[in-house]
Order: structure tokens, then sequence, then C-alpha cells
């Protein structure tokens, strides 16, 4: 749950990565990586033998004391004697027997109980009040005094070898009693205890695995809530009164954990995931008002007691969802948000149990089963967020099902209590119309809930392999880009608000920070790149943080997925360096064909020419096919010298034709041509002129050649005869200049031009994504 935050500026990112970042629009202003932890990620892992020092041992002291706790509370609670009956409210108010294993009591199952002797202890039981498990949820401080002395004397009665029971018929059974036992304590006693004992245990380990403030402030809560749990779980084993010293310590105890829970947990967000404007003054006076009040309580000097406990949880509770958002409007943490949300959830289920009890309490019987069921419910469920906050990030089929679990169990108490405390419906009808709405609610709003929770990709499949191949095509041709550009398919995967390229090398892909950023190291994409590139990138890794803008975290499934992106993307480079490979060699056989065949046949024509004009023209065919040749068997052409190359070709052509040329060329790299790049323009840029010399009867053709970055401009302006370029018809000329122009991933179109000539314009926005 804990990290120790610190700023990372641009100044501190080094320049090649802030570069690398720029390219992508992913190093802010104001970045504000955790720097030590990245530090600490990219580290090699710690060997297990640090746990089996000092911190071991204390783990596992913790867990044999808190195994022996557990022991020893059971064995306390089995042995003492006690009554094997089952107790329940009858329409009267009055406490009834209903059900029991003693054959002396069998004769009256369904009559009152009105009086216990036990010794010289005698109690008079006028209503059910001594069903109440817990006075923590009794709402008058005189009922809560009453509870505590009927428990008191009901239980130093029991404490005798026999008692004396009196019932309303007038009859009067003297009982034997007997020792509880293990077994006698119900399933719900080990079911609640065997979950404080692993919340204890979470808290141990999340507090010696790193010790420091934040977690110190996790183990109190969990500690905190454990406490809770114990106290239900001795209640849950209720059958006529607590054992002591439970009715004493119930409210000032429990009320203790309620109070401490909601002021560290304020302490606690006012530290993480951001350290807060004024963190120490709003942390040190939600401790200072808990306490109070807790003091307060111990001296007995606190009025309605109930009602400050609620109120001033339920206060602390929505302090916490206005620091959250506070939080998130400073930096938009993902934890911020997803702990945001079970807030509201928690402290709206809070509130709505403090009104269903307030309602009910002119109902005994009903205010008993909200106390009872309503309350547990939710303390269940808060220790069981306590439990999935060390582990947010790790999976997100837990955060899922978890999520979808809170959402409809909060659902369906909120309304059992609403029915019950409002409607007055009995227990089964409220009970089934609540699981029945809430099944309808959860049915139709499954996918939003999902979406809001966790968020979901916008990238779809197929563009995701559209990307995949464009990236694996740019990294063959120019390896020292795949850090950015595998950030750029990273951040239309994930959404991250930031995405920067960092020195230093990750063991594997992982998930840090609380699930707010996610690291991989930069994989070796390009074989063809030289040595030293390749160890450059050996040792750089790629660092995304906030996850869908900041509404998400990342998980385990999240890295997962990415390791199988970059598994793909090096399929596919490897893939498409095989077919090129595959390509080559067939280029390659071609131009020697041409060459030793055609070429051959066309050498023997020339010099068996009939005219000088028939060997002139045999002389340039056969230096087209040298040209063609030659680009067939390289694997690539530096731009300028492919320049060149058209140049003299189209000047050569349009002399004879007597037409002039005008050549500007400009481009800011001169890039390597792969063999389709410069095939397919050598065409595009034959044809044009040849349909010029052909139809346009021009005098002079202007060539305007610009490569500026990634974008690609190319103009052909002729002043002859040509109109109306929509109206042609696009045989094989004019149509393969518009197939081989989409090949490139551009676009071509004519226009005419005033007072004559047509104009041919050739655009390709992002020319290195084509080879």
């Amino acid at each position: 749950m804990a990290v120790t935050s610190s700023s990372l500026s641009p100044a501190d990112v080094p320049p090649r990565d802030q570069e690398a970042a720029a390219a992508d629009g992913s190093l802010g202003s104001e970045s504000a990586f955790d720097s030590g932890l990245f530090d600490r990620s990219f580290a090699r892992e710690r060997s297990l033998s640090r746990w089996m020092g000092w911190r071991m041992r204390l783990l596992v002291g913790a867990a044999l004391l808190g195994c022996l706790g557990l022991f020893f509370l059971a064995r306390w609670l089995g042995d003492p004697q006690h009554i094997d009956a089952a107790w329940r409210a009858n329409p009267q108010g009055q406490l009834e027997l209903a059900s029991t294993s003693d054959p002396l009591l069998r004769p009256h199952v369904g009559r009152a109980l009105i009086g216990i002797v036990g010794g010289d202890v005698s109690v008079a039981v006028a209503d059910v009040l001594t069903l109440q498990r817990s006075s923590r949820w009794m709402i008058s401080d005189a009922d809560r005094e009453r509870h505590r002395a009927m428990h008191e004397q009901i239980a130093a009665s029991l404490s005798q070898s026999s008692v004396k029971l009196f019932f309303s018929d007038g009859d009067m059974v003297e009982l034997q009693l007997q020792r509880r036992g293990f077994s006698g304590l119900g399933g719900m006693f080990w079911l609640l205890s065997a979950l404080a004992l692993v919340l204890y245990l979470v808290s141990m380990v999340v507090l010696l695995a790193r010790p420091n403030g934040l977690n110190l402030l996790y183990s109190v809560m969990a500690l905190s809530q454990t406490g809770n749990l114990v106290f239900i779980a001795v209640e849950s084993t209720l059958e006529l009164a607590l054992p002591m010293p439970f009715p004493a310590l119930d409210m000032p105890l429990r009320m203790g954990f309620d109070l401490v829970t909601a002021a560290a947990l304020v302490n606690a967000v006012c530290l993480h995931p951001r350290r807060l404007p004024g963190a120490g003054w709003i942390a040190l006076g939600a401790w200072a008002y808990a306490l109070a009040l807790i003091g307060l309580e111990l001296q007995d000097a606190l009025a309605n007691t109930w009602w400050w406990t609620q109120a001033s949880a339920a206060g602390l509770g929505w302090l916490v969802v206005v620091l959250l958002s506070w939080s998130y409007r400073v930096e938009p943490h993902p934890f911020a948000i997803v702990l945001r949300r079970f807030c509201v959830v928690a402290m709206s289920t809070w509130v709505l149990l403090t009104v269903a009890l307030a309602v009910a309490g002119r109902a005994p019987g009903v205010q008993h089963n909200i106390a009872a069921i309503g309350s547990m419910i939710w303390y269940v469920f808060l220790a069981s967020l306590l439990l999935l906050v060390p582990f947010l990030s790790k999976s997100q089929q837990i955060m899922r099902e978890f999520s979808l679990l809170a959402a409809i169990s909060t659902v369906a108490t909120s309304l059992d209590l609403l029915f019950v405390a409002v409607f007055s419906f009995g227990q089964f009808a409220s009970l089934t119309l609540s699981l029945f709405l809430s099944l309808g609610v959860y049915a139709g709003a499954r996918q939003w809930i999902l979406n809001q929770l966790l968020g979901n990709s916008m990238l779809t499949t197929e563009r995701m392999f559209e990307q995949l191949y464009r990236i694996a095509r740019e990294v063959e041709a120019r390896p020292e880009r795949a850090p950015s550009l595998l950030s750029r398919l990273l951040r239309e995967l994930f959404e991250p608000m930031e995405v920067v390229v960092v020195d230093g090398r990750s063991a594997a892909t992982r998930v840090v920070a609380d699930g707010s950023a996610m690291i991989l190291p930069v994989p070796r994409l390009g074989a063809d790149a030289d040595a030293a590139a390749e160890a450059d990138l050996a040792e750089r890794s790629i660092v995304l943080r906030f996850a869908h803008r900041g509404r998400r975290l990342f998980t385990s499934e999240d890295a997962r997925l990415a390791d199988r992106i970059v598994e793909q993307l090096r399929r596919a480079v490897a893939f498409d360096k095989a077919v090129e490979q595959g390509r080559s060699e067939e280029r390659a056989r071609l131009a020697q064909d041409l060459h030793d065949d055609i070429g051959a046949r066309l050498l023997t024509l020339m010099y068996k020419a009939h005219s000088p004009e028939m060997e002139e023209y045999v002389r340039h065919t056969l230096q087209d096919l040298k040209t063609l040749t030659r680009g067939l068997a390289a694997s690539n052409h530096r731009l300028s010298h492919a320049a060149a190359e058209w140049k003299a070709d189209l000047t050569q052509r349009l002399t004879a034709a007597h037409i002039e040329l005008g050549w500007n060329f400009t481009f800011d790299d001169d890039v390597l041509l792969t063999v389709v790049q410069w095939s397919g323009l050598t065409r595009v840029l034959r044809e044009l002129v040849s349909n010029i010399i052909s139809h346009a009867q021009a005098r002079r053709v202007d060539i305007d050649f610009n490569l500026e970055g990634d974008r690609l401009d190319l103009s052909v302006i002729d002043d002859g005869i040509g109109r109306n370029p929509l109206a042609w018809s696009h045989g094989l000329g004019l149509g393969g200049v518009r197939k081989r122009v989409k090949q490139l991933g551009g676009e071509v179109e004519w226009r005419e031009l005033s007072p004559h000539g047509i104009g041919c314009r050739v655009i390709i926005r992002e020319f290195s994504a084509r080879n």
C-alpha cells in the first residue's frame, strides 16, 4: 500500500530519454515519477535470504502468537458451563425457548423465560434485551447500561453448577449445566475468527515487508478491524449472556476500533497516493478528535455515545472521500479513484445502517436483527476490503469479482434493511425481494460497473495488429526507434497519462507503485542493428504511468498482455525479415536472369542494328534494363543516389522529346529506400513523364520532390494541352500510378491548371511506415 513519493522532473531524465519521450509527447513539464521506486525496480531481485533475519523471526512469532491467541480464546469460551438451548423473541417481546436437546427443557419449548436463579444470584428476564449481542449497536445509553448489567448478572448466575429457570406458565426447571466445548461454539465463530486471523497476519506481513509510516497506518486499521471481528465472533456464541468481561468492554473498545480506523484512514490518504498540502495538520486533527471521543467514553463523560460514534465515523469517512478527490485533482493517481469508489460504497452502507437502526427503534425485534446482521455484514465487507488493498494490482480478476460482490451485496443488504425498517416486511419477504432486485440491477448494470471500476481499452484487436505489423516494418528499417515505436503502441493500448523511456533494464515486465505504473524492458527487435545500438537498447526500459488516463490500476494481466505484445512484435519482425529475405533472393534471381538473358539479346540486337536510330533506341533500352536489374538486386537505395538516377533518366527522355525539365529536390534526411519504395517511386515518375510525352504536347515539365520528416510530397506539372482530368479514363498507365501510390500508403490527384496544363500531386504522410 505504501510508496515513498519523490518527484522526477524532466531535468532528472537523461537527454536521450527526454528525446524519446518528447517524440511521443509523453514527458510533461511536471513529471512526478517516483525515481527511488523505479531504481529499486531496476535493481536485481533480492534474495529470499533477507527474510531469514529479524523480520522473518518476527513474522513467525506474530503468526504463532495469533494462532495461540485464537486457541486460548476458543478454549476460554468453551470451558464455562452453559444451558443447551436456543432462544428467540416472541410477539409480546419476551424471551422464548425456541429449541433444546435437554429432555428437562423440551416440555417448555415455546414458553417465555421470566427469571433465572443461580446460587445467590437471581435475575428477572423482562424482555429480549439479553438477546442483543452487542451493546455497541444500541442507541440508548440507558438501554446499553441495562444490557451490561443484565449480562453481568446472568453470567454470574450461570457460573454456578446448577441453575433454576422460571417460565411464564409458572413452571420451574432446575438444570445441571454442561461444558460447551469447541464444538459448541458454532460455525460462525470459527469463520469470523479465521477471517480475523488472516487479516491480522496480512497486517503483519505488510508491516514487516517494508516498515514505514504508511504501512504502520495500514496495520493499525487492520488490527482494529481484527479486534472488531474477534468481538463479533465471541458475540456469535451468545446464548443467554456474554462471558465476562465482554459486556463492559464491548462499547468502549469497539467504538475505539471504529474511530481509530477512521482516523488512520484519514492520515493514510493524506500521505498516499500523493502527499496533500497541510497533510500533517489534517491528520493531527483527525487523530485528536478520535482520541478525544474515546477518552470521554472511557470516563463515562459522553452522552449519546452511539450517535457520536456513528456521526464521527461517517464524518471522517466522507472526509476521506473528499481528500481522495482532492488528491486525484492534484495528481490523477488511479489508486485514489479506486479507493474512493470503495469508500463511497462503504460509507453509504454505514449511513444507511445508521438510519435503519434509528427508524427501527420502536420495534426492538427488528432493531435487534438489523444490529446483528447488518453490522456483521458491514464489518466483514470492511475487513475484506482491507485484505484486498495490498493486492489491488495483482489481478484484474480479483478486483472484478470483489467489486461485483461488493456492489451486489451492498445493494442487497441496503434494500433488506430498508424493507425491514421502513416498510415492516417480514425477514423472508424482505430478503427475497432485496435479492431479486439486486440481481436485476446487477444484470442490467454489469458492464457499466466493470467499465467504471476497471476501465476498458480503446484499441481494437484489428487496429492493434495493424499497428504491430506497421511498427515491425519500421523497426526493421530503423532499430534505434524501437523504444519510441513500442511506446506509441502501448500508449494506444493502455492509454496511460505518461510514457517515458528511462535508463536501466528491468528484469521482466512488472507492475509497481501499487499498480499506478508498469515497467517493461526495451526488447531487441532489430537484428541488423549495430552492436552499440543493441547494447544501448538492452539497458533501457519503458515506464507507463496511470492507465486509462488515471482511472484504473495496472494489473498482472496488463503485464502479461504487454509481454505478449512484445513477443508478437518480435515474431512480426522475424517474419518480415524472412519474407524480405525471400523477396531479395527472388529479385536477385530475376535480375540475374534478365541480365544474362534479355541483356545479352539486346546487346546482340544493338550490334546488328540496321540504322543509327535503331542502335540508339536499343542502347537506351539496354541502359534502362541495367538500371532495373541494379535496382532489383540491391536491398536498399540511398535517396540521394536514387534521385540522381531519376533525374538523369528523365532528363534523357524529355530532352529526346524536346521538353525542358525543371527539377527541385529537397530532403531533411538522406534515408535508405527499400526496394518497394524505390521501385514504386521510379515507376510513378516514369509513367507520369511518359504520359506527358505521349499526350500533353508540353514544352516544359516541373518536378518538385520534398521529404520532410516522415511526409513525402511529389508534384509533376506540365504546360501542355491536357484538360479536365476528372473525365480521364484510367487505363494501365494512370491506374498503375494510383495502385503504386496506394501501396506506398499515399494518395494521388490530378488537377487542371490555369491558363493551361495539368498538375499531379502525390502525398505520402507516413513514408517510413511502408516498405
